[in-house]
């Protein structure tokens, strides 16, 4: 029976070492778990839905992220139960306006309350962000080699700095002329 017992746990240990790597997002069960505890306004509700479905469809999510979704998230680099692209989300701005703003393959497009449309997209082959608004593309930023981050001032002044606190104060100093103003 010792000996039954000793080699079940050293399969289990052993399998254990096998499966020790990176295993996906689990993008499917984890927006069964969102819905299940917003279903209600209560939480008492959302807890009793979640003890009667959440033993029968829980593990099927598991099952299909395992198999399928984290396996193709793995060979792809993009989980397709993560994806937003396409939706559109209502975001409050720090003016207390309320913007659309739409995830795209590549970045964002935001609608301003008075229908301006502005545009955020990352060019992967230049490791950079531009915005275009009316027309006219700018570069916001960009990623260096050397882990430092060169970001647009203004069109004519560029600040490299190094991506923490410390480079965003920089940054932030130079784009108000060595005034700095607390955001609220």
């Amino acid at each position: 029976m010792k000996k039954k017992v000793f080699s079940l746990a050293i399969l289990a240990m052993s399998g254990t070492m096998m499966l020790n790597s990176c295993i996906g997002s689990y993008a499917l069960f984890n927006k069964f778990v969102s819905w299940e505890t917003r279903a209600t306004n209560s939480k008492f509700v959302n807890a009793i839905i979640g003890f009667i479905i959440t033993p029968v469809v829980g593990p099927i999510c598991l099952l299909v992220d395992s198999l399928v979704l984290n396996t193709i998230e793995f060979w792809s680099g993009e989980n397709p139960m993560a994806s937003n692209v396409g939706k559109t989300q209502q975001v409050m701005g720090q003016d207390g306006l309320i913007y659309a703003v739409k995830t795209l393959k590549n970045g964002y497009e935001v609608t301003r309350p008075n229908g301006q449309v502005v545009t955020f997209t990352y060019n992967k082959k230049q490791n950079a962000w531009y915005m275009e608004a009316e027309g006219q593309q700018t570069q916001l930023f960009s990623f260096n080699q050397d882990g430092t981050i060169t970001a647009a001032i203004t069109p004519e002044k560029n600040i490299t700095v190094t991506p923490n606190e410390q480079g965003v104060f920089e940054a932030q100093m130079a784009a108000g002329n060595g005034h700095f103003f607390a955001a609220r």
